[in-house]
């Protein structure tokens, strides 16, 4: 009877952590990369499970509330494309960058970037533009 009990809870068990690993296996978590502004004039190449390896959601994702404040990412919240929001002068005057996708990107990724760049002489080529910004084949 105790063997019964003792491999009915290991079997329990078992099955528990199974179904906790695939509920985590079907986790949507976005393209491996990402091209933003793929027809403009400067397309932008983001490893974005680079990116997820490294940093938390909520470091770049975001969202907005009835009066349009930002709202940390919280677990569960719905992901758009980033162009979604970030469109016309929503960012005006607070960061560099003629567009708002281009003052999102250089306010956000590239003050990231330097900052990383300041600490670790390794990351020095991630200031350049060309570390995102990909030419386009004529």
């Amino acid at each position: 009877m105790k063997k019964a009990f003792i491999c009915s809870v290991a079997l329990a068990f078992l099955c528990s952590i199974g179904l906790v690993s695939m509920a985590a296996a079907g986790v949507d978590k976005g393209p491996a990369e990402i091209t933003i502004n793929p027809n403009g004039k400067k397309p932008v190449k983001f490893p974005h499970a680079m990116h997820q390896k490294r940093l938390k959601c909520a470091t770049c994702h975001h969202s907005k509330d009835k009066d349009g404040k930002q709202v940390p990412y919280t677990e569960g919240m719905k992901i758009q494309k980033c162009e979604t929001c970030h469109t016309g002068d929503m960012l005006k005057g607070k960061v560099k960058g003629r567009t708002a996708m281009q003052r999102a990107g250089h306010g956000r990724c590239l003050a990231c970037h330097k900052e990383m760049a300041k600490k670790d002489a390794k990351y020095k080529k991630l200031k350049k533009c060309s570390n995102c910004h990909i030419k386009k084949k004529k």
